[in-house]
């Protein structure tokens, strides 16, 4: 019967035999044709300690989605500092050409005496 899958009523059913009439799990087992793997994870699920292993489930489960969120941050903070550096890189070309100023700027009637337009570096 491998990989059947099995009602949830089947499972409990399956359980209360090893859990409240003493049944031995390999006896059930044999039984109900399934493994003792599957009978032990639905006594886990189902049995007395339900709740434990619930709360287990829940924890892991929270534990997977704040990894996954983790890594989707990491790798969105990753493509920001990549898009700085490029942009960074981008600027820098763009102050080397606008460290030019046209002087008509700083003084308006120079600029009507002249017949050209000086132009001031600026550090920068």
């Amino acid at each position: 019967m491998a990989g059947e899958r099995y009602t949830e009523e089947f499972k409990i059913a399956a359980v209360k035999q090893v859990t409240e009439e003493g049944h031995s799990v390999a006896d059930v087992a044999k039984r109900l044709g399934i493994t003792t793997k599957s009978l032990y994870s639905w006594r886990d699920r189902y049995g007395e300690n339900a709740e434990e292993y619930k709360a287990k489930q829940s924890s892991d489960a929270e534990i997977r989605r704040l990894k996954a969120e983790l890594k989707r941050v990491t790798q969105e903070r990753d493509i920001l500092k990549e898009a700085a550096v490029f942009f960074a890189g981008e600027s820098k070309k763009d102050t080397r050409s606008s460290n030019l100023k046209p002087i008509s700027t700083l003084c308006a009637q120079c600029a009507m005496h002249s017949t050209f337009t000086l132009v001031a570096i600026t550090p920068g």
